[in-house]
């Protein structure tokens, strides 16, 4: 499973520029709250998860919260989708880079629970169809695309083989549990 960088856009909108104390603050702050109040936050009735990917150039862990929407079309595999939008920025968020960059050290962690999971873009009538759920679940992400001029990606989150010996060695991996 890989992660395809899709080219950037060459306008949009997107989130203020933070300097760097004020930013680390903010992300800091963010990670509370999605502990704090995860479970009974559902914005446009989604999950958040909290995603932790490795620096595409630091090699550190990174997290971020995201709305994850469930994908449907394998109800024996459950998976789920989240949407690189930067709500319309004519650049992908940071996110995204690492999870091109290390799409098999990725963590969710949702309802208390962190698992492990495989990063995979979607394309084609794959991604159409994906892209039109999304948009019918939360009609916000149809006008981030009316933003900018780049597509915005869609990646699927697939839980990954239990791989006990790695996960027993990387203190920064919990043991994979089912948040599905």
């Amino acid at each position: 499973m890989t992660v395809e960088l899709t080219p950037n856009g060459t306008y949009g909108t997107g989130l203020p520029k933070l300097p760097g104390p004020l930013r680390k603050t903010f992300l800091f702050l963010n990670v509370g709250f999605f502990r704090l109040l995860g479970t009974r936050v559902k914005p446009w009735g989604t999950r958040l998860v909290l995603l932790t990917t490795v620096g595409a150039r630091t090699g550190k862990p990174r997290k971020t919260t995201l709305c994850a929407f469930e994908d449907i079309s394998n109800e024996s595999n459950p998976r789920w989708l989240v949407v690189a939008s930067s709500g319309g920025s004519a650049r992908h968020p940071a996110w995204y880079y690492n999870l091109a960059k290390h799409p098999d050290r990725v963590t969710i962690e949702a309802a208390g629970r962190r698992e492990r999971v495989s990063a995979e873009s979607l394309a084609g009538a794959e991604r159409d169809e994906a892209w039109e759920s999304i948009t019918k679940q939360a009609p916000n992400y149809a006008g981030y695309q009316s933003k900018t001029d780049r597509q915005i990606p869609v990646v699927r989150l697939t839980p990954a083989p239990s791989r006990p010996a790695e996960i027993a060695s990387r203190p920064d991996t919990a043991r994979a549990i089912d948040v599905f």
